[in-house]
């Protein structure tokens, strides 16, 4: 009699529980169970849903690599315009005969190697009542003073915007990052009004903070990348003009010996 008592007062609620508790789904009904109420969340909708201030971050970055590729497009071809040039006005100076003759084969053109080539003619011919009295090297200071000049300017004129990269650069992960620091400082606020650290809850957030820096990324790689390839470009370019303006001094030095030493000019 006690063992039947002892049974029915365990085997009960054993009972009770198998018929309230729900059976346990297999591993393949729980891969097969569709998600309701969730929808993908795009760059768009985090783009939409982000703070005011992140989202003025955004277009901001958004307008710093517009401004970045631009800036790429026109360097690109102000830098092949350059090169071309030069390389035209050196083979015109290496194929003269004088100073004279690489100024009158240059006299149309605008490149910085051709008004080199011509300026330093026209110091030639101010400088012809003095030579007599003061010898030449005056002159050729001179001259390799208007070269000197003339590379830098054209430099420093062809280097315009090409800064820009440089900033946009340095200054747009940290732009990103401010955006990124705002958004997780906003999305925690919305956590604890919501008095939820579910996941549905603070994920969406925090993806739009880290959207800010992804833009900075997106702003501040290319414009590093492009920034080195102008350098290097704008470096060969100033070697090609390097060469000729020694090729209109190696022209002077020729024009003046034979000046001295009686024969053709």
């Amino acid at each position: 009699m006690k063992f039947l008592l002892v049974l029915l007062l365990v085997g009960l609620p054993v009972a009770l529980s198998a018929q309230t508790l729900p059976p346990t789904p297999t591993p393949a009904q729980i891969v097969a169970a569709p998600v309701i109420g969730t929808t993908p969340l795009t760059l768009k909708d985090m783009f939409a849903t982000a703070h005011p201030l992140v989202q003025g971050v955004m277009a901001l970055l958004a307008g710093a690599a517009l401004l970045t590729w631009t800036v790429a497009l026109v360097k690109s071809v102000e830098l092949a315009l350059a090169r071309a040039r030069v390389r035209r006005a050196a083979r015109a100076i290496r194929a003269a005969d004088s100073l004279e003759a690489a100024a009158l084969a240059l006299a149309h053109r605008l490149d910085p190697a051709s008004f080199l080539a011509n300026a330093a003619q026209a110091e030639v011919l101010r400088s012809e009542p003095a030579l007599a009295l003061a010898g030449t090297a005056g002159l050729k200071e001179r001259v390799a003073s208007i070269a000197l000049r003339t590379e830098a300017q054209a430099a420093a004129r062809l280097r315009r915007g090409i800064g820009l990269l440089a900033t946009i650069g340095a200054t747009a992960p940290f732009v990103g990052l401010f955006g990124t620091v705002w958004g997780i400082m906003n999305a925690f606020v919305g956590i604890a009004d919501a008095r939820s650290t579910n996941l549905a809850i603070v994920a969406p957030g925090i993806a739009e903070a880290l959207l800010a820096t992804a833009a900075g990324l997106g702003a501040a790689i290319p414009a590093v990348v492009l920034y080195n390839l102008f350098v290097r470009a704008l470096a060969g370019w100033r070697l090609a003009l390097a060469d000729a303006g020694a090729g209109v001094e190696r022209l002077l030095s020729r024009d003046l010996d034979f000046r001295v030493g009686g024969g053709p000019r």
